[in-house]
This record gives structure tokens, sequence and C-alpha cells, in this order.
């Protein structure tokens, strides 16, 4: 264990929250709720911006920003988004205070609005009014924009990146002439988030569909990606939803066809929030720290130099020199470490706990012996090597490092993905081995409701690549045509 950070066996939930914390990743605030996202986070969210902002761009899409307050008329005209969202709705009453004579600050009820506003929970509604004015004709569609922002949803249990008050995100939401353009756009970005999760991430994921009792409130059909945790809790880690026509008719977007006829148009809504920084650390992190996938590390390749003496730190500092230029220009994020603050056993530590994939380490008889020694954070192996070629060799180490954490990822998903066919197992596997269980569903939302309040468990999706098979659910016995994932879950 590294630095007070509580074994993972132990209990998992102290391990995230302290790990979070001791990794300078994030900290809570005075605000109950929030949370603070400190340099080292923030850098790392902000290497899953541009990755995945390219992948949007690629794919058509422009960035716009909406406002944050929504009035609260525009939330009754869609009535099951309404009812999806109102108990987590933060609401703006009033827009002034005043001191009350006596040194207290109060709200001024002589300027209270005349039309209360929500802080966004989500954007639909603020989106769809605004689209109105954009589109008239076939000719301004598809409409395929995004938004950065930031939400906020009024949790009562908060935790670290995985359900705070406020979070960051991306929201796209476009919209299309016809439901087989929108579908296609849902099922895109989909693709785009199962892409962005396996080879950025290096986190494997399931896509399927959500069941109509998980769907988005306000969606005709629900795409995700799902995630298996270490402890062998699920994490929905993307959503793609197919929205129908539901906010075109609540806003009356309309468009003219081809033929001059007037339709309503037909939308989508897709959305990665922060959660996707707590999924990075429980589906990669062990006791001594953080384990980064290379592609999202702030930095891939520590060098730490070890000296005796001004003059041996000269003599080491120059080969550094020459290696950090010879791996920046293959583009690999380095740092030479040449404090004489900190001991090298403190620097090691450090950076075992902030997860940083390769550290090279290197002193007087190194170079005297032209080698260095090269420590994997994934593995923990280290190996001396020699100089030469090494700035090709740490290339394609990352490579390599990239791959095999997400092989191990999909290890322990394979491993703890499992079968069952009566209600008694599945409870037994749900205690004993959680983890993906794979079971028959007769498809009714009461059978569904019944397990989730029994066990806990949910149907986190119904796979895309299922096969069909005959068989009986679980607890009603009832025919079914197919197994779905359930797992309990964050």
């Amino acid at each position: 264990m590294s630095k007070g950070v509580i074994s993972k066996d132990e209990d998992y939930s102290q391990w995230f929250n302290g790990l979070v914390v001791k990794a300078d990743l994030a900290e809570h605030s005075a605000v109950k709720g929030c949370m603070v996202i400190k340099p080292y986070g923030y850098s790392i969210w902000e290497k899953m911006q541009a990755a995945l902002d390219q992948m949007f761009k690629d794919t058509g899409h422009s960035n716009a920003y909406f406002p944050l307050f929504i009035p609260k008329s525009f939330f009754s005209k869609e009535a099951s988004h309404v009812d999806g969202f109102a108990k987590e709705c933060a609401v703006v009453t009033h827009y002034r205070l005043k001191n009350d004579g006596n040194g207290n600050i109060i709200v001024d009820e002589d300027a209270k609005l005349e039309e209360e506003l929500i802080v966004r929970p989500t954007s639909e509604t603020i989106i769809w009014n605004t689209y109105r004015g954009w589109i008239q004709s076939y000719r301004d569609l598809p409409l395929l924009i995004n938004q950065w922002a930031n939400v906020v949803r009024w949790e009562m249990r908060t935790r670290l990146f995985l359900r705070t008050t406020e979070f960051l995100w991306q929201e796209g939401h476009t919209a299309h002439a016809t439901a087989e353009e929108a579908i296609a756009e849902t099922e895109q970005m989909l693709n785009v988030y199962a892409d962005f999760a396996e080879n950025w991430l290096a986190l494997p994921v399931v896509k399927g569909r959500k069941t109509a009792n998980e769907r988005f409130a306000g969606a005709l059909d629900t795409y995700c990606i799902e995630a298996l945790m270490q402890d062998g809790k699920a994490l929905q880690a993307g959503t793609s939803h197919f929205l129908g026509q539901n906010f075109a008719k609540a806003f009356d977007v309309k468009f003219a066809n081809k033929e001059g006829k007037l339709d309503y148009v037909w939308a989508t809504s897709w959305g990665v929030s922060t959660r996707l920084m707590g999924a990075l650390v429980m589906a990669h992190s062990d006791d001594a720290g953080l384990v980064l996938p290379p592609k999202l590390a702030p930095t891939q390749v520590v060098i730490v130099p070890i000296f005796r003496s001004e003059e041996e730190l000269a003599q080491i500092s120059e080969f550094v020199a020459t290696l950090t230029k010879e791996l920046k220009a293959k583009n690999i994020r380095v740092k030479y470490d040449n404090r004489d603050t900190q001991r090298p056993g403190f620097k090691f530590a450090e950076y075992e706990l902030k997860g940083i994939p390769l550290r090279v380490a290197i002193g007087g008889r190194d170079l005297a012996n032209g080698t260095v020694e090269l420590a994997r954070r994934d593995t923990k192996t280290k190996e001396t090597v020699q100089q030469a070629g090494l700035a090709e060799m740490i290339d394609g180490l990352l490579v390599e490092i990239q791959a095999n954490i997400y092989q191990k990822a999909l290890n322990f998903r394979t491993e703890n993905t499992r079968e069952a066919n009566t209600y008694d197992e599945f409870k037994k596997m749900l205690d004993e081995t959680p983890g993906f269980i794979s079971a028959h569903w007769d498809g009714t939302p009461e059978t569904e409701e019944r397990i989730k309040q029994e066990t806990k468990a949910t149907i986190r999706c119904i796979p895309l690549d299922n096969k069909l098979e005959d068989g009986t659910c679980i607890l009603s016995g009832k025919p079914s045509t197919q197994r779905v994932l359930f797992a309990r879950a964050y």
C-alpha cells in the first residue's frame, strides 16, 4: 500500500476514495456533493476531451454552447422527460440578495423571478427550443451539434467522479430528416464511445440496449456501453439515445421535406461524463496507486537520475537531454525529475502512486555501462537495458503497456461473466462471485423490477451481439428468447 491507501480487497470503496485523493485527482469541496478536480486529474480529463472531441469532429459534428439555465416551463413540455429529472433539479427562484440590517445576508423577496429557472441537469429542452429557429427545411439537416459543459443533478449520496451534484460532460444533440438517419447516428455514436473506451481507456465494454425501465427519460431507445469494475460491479460508461420525434413535437420543430410537406424532425442525444475518470481508476489501479493507460497519462515516461555529486548529475543530465529530445520527437510525454529535495525512493513511490506507465532510472554506473533501468507500472517489472535504441524501445513498450492493460481488464471481465439458469443460482452468484450474470428474462418490466428490488441487481443491457436461444426466465419461468446481462452497479 502507498501513502495510506487502504487495500482494495479490504474495502474497495475506501480504496477508491482514498486513491482519488492521494493521487491528486480530486477532493471534496466546501459545497456538499461537489468536487474540486485537481490539476493532475483535470489533465487526464483534458486528454479524454481532446480524443473524444476529435472523434466527434471526424464524424461531422461541431461544438456549440447553450445556457446553463432553463425556463421551468420547458420541462413541462415533454412529460416523461420532466418525470425522469424532477427529483434532481436545482431551481433558481430569486436573482438578488440583501443585507437585513443586522449583518445577515438574506434573499431579497422583491427580486423573485417571474419564471423560475432550472439549473441544467441535461439540455434537451433548451436546445430543442433553440433548434426551432434553426431548422426550416431538409436543407438544414442533419444538424450535428455537441456541447462540452457542466450539469447539476441534486444527488443524495455522492462519490468523487462516480456521482456528484455537479459534474462535467459532453452532450451531443442531433436532428435528422428520417428515423433511419437518427437511428444510424445513435448507433454510430455508441461505436465512437466503445472505440474510445477500448482504445484509449483500455476498458473493454459491452455494447447493448437498455430495457424500457432503464431508458433515458424521453427516449424511444437507449444504447449503452457497460464495463466491469474490479469489485465485480458494473459501470455505465456512456449512453446514446434515439429520441424519435418526442422533443420535436414538444417544441414544434418542423421542416419542409423534399416534397414540400411539413414534418417533425427526428432526434438523438448522447453523452459521457467525468464518470469515465472513476472507471479509469476502478478498472485498472491497484493497492500501490493508479495504473494509467499510456494514451491518457499526462506523463508517459518519467526519468529519475541517481547521483552522488553535482558533476555526476551534470553528466546524467547531458544524456537525458538527448533522450528527452528523441522521445518528444516521437510525441512521447516525458518528465525529467532532477529535484535534489527528494530521494530517488520517494520519487519512485510518487510516480507509482500517480500511475506513470514507464520509469527510467539512470545513475553513474549506468552511464559507465551504457545502460538504464526501465520499470513498468502495469507489471511492476524492472529490467536493465542498453542505451542504444532506447527511444525506439520505449515507444514500443508504451504500445505494449496499453495493450496489456486492456487485456488484463478483458481477462478479468471474461473470468467474471457467468451464466445463471435458476433464480437461486443467480442470487448465489451475486453474493459470492459478483460480476456480469447472463440470464434469461421474460421481457416484462414487472419481473425486471422485482429482481431489482429483491437483489439490487439491474439489467445492464441487452447485448447487441446477443445470440437468440430458447429458455425460461430465472424468476417467472415464462418463455424467453435470449439472455440479458445483469449486475449490481454504480
